[in-house]
């Protein structure tokens, strides 16, 4: 069982940033270290998107294009926290962000990919 709480969320102007946080809480023994930890985002009116992964160890990452060069992910697993720097903030970059621990690196917001464990989301607000 992991339990995911998502905090940094707020409202910002464009060209801002802001870093966000996901603690976890682990519980029957499970490792958090041993989940890629993915994070989300939706916008009003459209589907989940990932928007940056990494890997159990920290020595990969991957970022959707929109956001590639402004969005760093990290993770402390001494702290079972996972980050996300976003800098030169836009507009379009609204919405819910969640993270996700997972088994596989691709894994999804829907289907047989489905993350297992997700948090509740922080709001970003981006204003022009």
């Amino acid at each position: 069982q992991v339990q995911l709480v998502e905090s940094g969320g707020g409202s910002v102007q464009a060209g801002g940033s802001l870093r966000l946080s996901c603690a976890a809480s682990v519980y029957n023994s499970v490792n958090y270290s041993s989940y890629w930890m993915r994070w989300f985002r939706q916008a009003p009116g459209k589907e989940r998107e990932g928007v940056a992964t990494i890997s159990p160890d920290a020595a990969t990452t991957m970022y959707a294009g929109a956001v590639k060069g402004r969005f760093t992910i990290s993770r402390d697993n001494a702290k079972n926290t996972v980050y996300l720097q976003m800098n030169s903030l836009k507009p379009e970059d609204t919405g819910m962000y969640s993270c996700a621990a997972c088994f596989v690196p691709e894994c999804s917001a829907t289907g047989a990919l489905r993350a297992p464990y997700w948090g509740q989301g922080t709001q970003v607000t981006v204003s022009s």
